[in-house]
């Protein structure tokens, strides 16, 4: 059967894989959701011990992408998209990191972005069409989505991000490229750039543009994240047995991964929502009233300083409920069925430091903010206990935030060649206000 895709507002039609990605948003400014997640068996889940990361990751895509998808060309985006190790690193015990930074910009936003680009670039050649990718990004989505769309036909990229709340070496991943590629800094907050993406996807004067999100806006964005939940699995589970991944959490997209690899059959026991001060998600569990967070917080673990996760909507949506793009929630969702999925903790940068020295000093891992909130929160959650089979994320290289680890651990961490190759690199830096006409007058004038 083929999966349909749903607007989390309920309005627009259901649309096939294809248009849902190339679209990006729906046109009721809802988020495309599975309508009808496919399943695994627990035998075909257990199949994976066998295969390589790229073989899983075609098993999983599959599902989505439409019977008429040539399956040799899949094969060959996802051999392309993942010629990287993702390893699982030990902490103690059944307690794992899985260390989702060893692609090309060093951060897990590069298994998405290099996968949807072979996607996008597949459908666009086939009808010859063209997209302008516009993208909002707290950190590290920008480079990855600038690095694996580089170049590609068809498609022009323009990433927005708040210039004060991204460190250099993540601004430079993007300021650096050239060709098809363009980076702008905005005086703004991550969620005032995601607004004015949003803002530009349902304005009808730049239909011609034929605008598309690379963002976790996009179900594009979500279906990949969902392989390296059967990827952690497949190498530290016993058959049947449950596990617990705890997620640092920002724009939510990778919970929401996640939770579409659960739907499917993957046995998880619960999911931890790890946020660093921005704590509208733990506190929405805790009192199922949700307010959102404005202007976001400031925090160390910067790709997470996001005060209304647009993600929340396909969650909710999930759960039987609806919140429309603002946050209102219009019907709440099963509350009970969402609390025993999820627990949410929110860490403090106090917390998060002191997090990345302890982890050091005992298992001689280093950790960065985002992973260090992630870590915080499961040792809360299983009391540090060895026989509780648990993953956490590290999302991103340690060496992206050199001040933090420093901070924490008076040592500056290795520097990973997917840095060290841009930090010589000229840059071109554009800037604008947070004005959505100033941005509009941008894309006219250029695209």
């Amino acid at each position: 059967m083929e999966v349909l895709f749903e607007s989390s507002n309920r309005i627009s039609h259901d649309v096939g894989f294809e248009k849902a990605l190339l679209k990006g948003q729906a046109p009721d400014k809802g988020l495309y959701t599975p309508k009808n997640i496919p399943k695994f068996t627990l035998d075909e889940i257990y199949t994976h011990k066998e295969m390589t990361y790229a073989e899983i990751a075609y098993d999983v895509c599959e599902k989505f992408v439409g019977n008429d998808f040539p399956k040799s060309i899949l094969k060959k985006i996802v051999e392309k998209a993942y010629d990287f190790d993702v390893p699982l690193e030990n902490l103690f015990g059944k307690t794992y990191i899985m260390r989702l930074d060893r692609g090309p910009t060093a951060s897990f936003k590069d298994f998405a972005a290099r996968c949807m680009a072979g996607l996008m670039e597949h459908f666009l050649s086939k009808n010859n069409e063209k997209l302008l990718i516009l993208t909002a990004t707290s950190g590290d989505t920008g480079s990855a989505v600038a690095n694996a769309f580089n170049n590609v036909k068809k498609i022009q990229v323009v990433v927005l991000y708040p210039f004060d709340e991204v460190t250099k070496r993540q601004r430079k991943q993007m300021t650096t490229l050239e060709g098809n590629v363009v980076s702008i800094g905005l005086d703004a907050k991550f969620d005032d750039c995601q607004a004015l993406v949003k803002k530009a996807f349902s304005d009808p004067e730049l239909n011609h543009l034929c605008l598309s999100s690379a963002n976790s806006i996009n179900i594009g964005r979500l279906i990949p994240q969902s392989i390296y939940y059967f990827w952690a699995y497949s190498r530290v589970a016993k058959d049947g047995e449950e596990i617990i991944f705890s997620i640092p959490s920002g724009n939510f997209g990778d919970l929401m991964g996640g939770l579409i690899a659960k739907k499917m059959g993957l046995p998880v026991k619960k999911f931890i929502a790890a946020t660093n001060s921005n704590n509208e998600f733990p506190k929405f569990l805790e009192t199922m009233e949700y307010t959102p967070i404005s202007p976001s917080l400031a925090c160390i673990s910067n790709a997470m300083n996001v005060g209304h996760p647009s993600n929340l909507a396909r969650i909710v949506h999930m759960y039987g409920g609806w919140m429309d793009e603002t946050g209102n929630i219009n019907k709440k969702p099963d509350m009970e069925a969402l609390k025993k999925d999820i627990w949410s903790k929110s860490v403090t940068d106090e917390e998060t430091i002191a997090t990345i020295k302890s982890v050091y000093e005992k298992y001689s891992c280093i950790l960065e903010p985002h992973g260090a909130v992630g870590v915080n929160a499961l040792l809360e959650y299983t009391d540090s206990k060895d026989d509780i089979l648990a993953v956490s994320l590290e999302t991103a290289d340690p060496a992206k935030f050199p001040d933090e680890i420093k901070k924490g651990l008076g040592l500056n961490p290795i520097l990973p060649k997917a840095l060290s190759n841009v930090m010589n690199k000229k840059e071109n830096i554009i800037r604008l206000n947070a004005d959505y006409m100033d941005l509009k007058k941008y894309l006219l004038d250029n695209y």
